[in-house]
């Protein structure tokens, strides 16, 4: 059921926005991997199967973008997921990467509840301290032609009311999706918009540890 045609990676250092030059880049990430759908030009009353085989694609993609960006686990501020699936697939066939895609990163930056708890919305450790994280990890998806561009939306990994690190990447595969595959994205960042001014909460202030703020 699982069969992958290529993997996309794009990293991007932004060093301003036409305001001063940063001190340190923002430094953003996103990967991509076409897969047939299984399910292209016919209608699937049980897709669910699928959303369990797709557990280590996503465990391996986070881990192949986090060696792509090149920064430390402690860098990365924020994450989002997205799919496109071709013209024969539908939306729900993008839904299956919900779990996988989150939790796959969630891993990666020290989610310590394993995929049950992050199913159930568990968010601490055996200690009662909370884990990293916590917040949850925005998602978008569509129906596209080959070369359909997807605007992955980006928050911060434990308070998604972060304000200064509301962001998107653009992602794009050249030639994919096919009409029978599917491109599951993951992406990930090292945190606030080059001049990011508007206000709200800052990372250094998170307090709650809720997910939220």
């Amino acid at each position: 059921m699982i069969d992958i045609r290529r993997v996309f990676t794009h990293v991007e250092h932004i060093h301003h926005e036409f305001g001063p030059r940063a001190d340190t880049p923002l430094v953003r990430g996103a990967i991509g991997a076409v897969l047939t759908n299984p399910f292209a030009g016919r209608y699937e009353p049980d897709i669910l199967p699928m959303m369990a085989l797709l557990d280590p694609v996503g465990v391996d993609m986070a881990h192949k973008l986090h060696a792509a960006m090149d920064v430390s686990l402690e860098q990365i501020a924020t994450y989002g997921k997205g799919a496109i699936v071709g013209a024969d697939g539908e939306l729900e066939h993008g839904a299956l990467w919900h779990v996988p895609g989150g939790y796959a990163m969630r891993e990666l930056l020290g989610w310590k509840g394993g995929r049950v708890a992050y199913t159930q919305g568990v968010a601490e450790e055996k200690s009662g301290q909370p884990a990293n994280a916590l917040s949850i990890v925005p998602s978008t998806k569509k129906v596209g032609p080959p070369g359909a561009a997807l605007d992955v939306p980006l928050t911060n990994i434990n308070a998604s009311y972060v304000r200064g690190q509301f962001d998107a990447i653009e992602v794009r595969v050249p030639g994919a999706p096919a009409a029978d595959e599917i491109v599951f994205i993951l992406a990930m960042s090292t945190g606030y918009r080059v001049h990011a001014r508007v206000g709200g909460l800052l990372a250094k202030d998170i307090s709650k540890w809720d997910g939220l703020r």
